[in-house]
């Protein structure tokens, strides 16, 4: 069965955001509503070697919506049967069946579910599926600039780019299997992971691990 799934190349994002705008016009979220958002991330520090200093400091960004996960916890919560996975990959959540309890939200280890306080249900990225169903990509990957994202099926990718889903400040991709390539900050690899911090955390919300 095909596996839809998002790229990113955070070696190439510069942080502009376009992808976040982008799906915040499509979709006329409301002020405080992001189903994607962009870590500003830095790490590193000055190490001694001998008389002189090094310095190991780096910085990315990382642009993050709805993963689409292999195995979507949001689908297993919800006790409504409103959140489900397309045959496709692609999770859902039907409006006309939510509760809007938040079981999705507590459970995502993403926080990619959010609550829609105009119409009382949860709400996320839904990767465009309109545009999908059309033969086109999502609005953020049209829409980024350094062509830093993609969709595709999940094999492909890991292919052409590798298996790797993990970059801080994302949880460990055993929770989920989320739908998700990354090519990573070469500086990342590096530099100790306990030093990395998220530079726009109140931006970015509770979800901001």
């Amino acid at each position: 069965m095909k596996q839809l799934a998002f790229f990113v190349d955070v070696s190439a994002c510069s942080g502009c955001k376009t992808c976040q705008m982008a799906c915040k016009d499509k979709h006329d979220l409301p002020v405080g509503q992001l189903w994607r958002r962009v870590y500003e991330v830095a790490g590193g520090g000055w190490q001694a070697r001998g008389p002189a200093w090094v310095s190991s400091v780096i910085a990315y960004h990382l642009s993050v919506g709805c993963n689409h996960c292999e195995r979507p916890i949001c689908v297993e919560v919800c006790p409504s049967g409103a959140a489900r996975k397309r045959e496709d990959g692609i999770v859902l959540i039907d409006g006309e069946r939510c509760l809007g309890c938040g079981y999705c939200r507590w459970a995502c280890p993403y926080g990619a579910p959010q609550y829609d306080e105009a119409h009382g249900v949860m709400a996320k990225c839904h990767l465009c599926y309109d545009e999908i169903d059309a033969g086109r990509q999502p609005v953020c990957v049209t829409a980024c600039p350094m062509r830093a994202l993609e969709v595709g099926d999940l094999a492909d990718l890991r292919s052409l780019h590798g298996a790797a889903a993990d970059a801080y400040p994302l949880p460990p991709p055993s929770h989920t299997e989320p739908a998700l390539v990354i090519k990573p900050h070469p500086g990342a690899a590096t530099t100790d992971r306990p030093s990395f911090s998220i530079i726009n955390r109140e931006e970015v919300g509770r979800e901001g691990r």
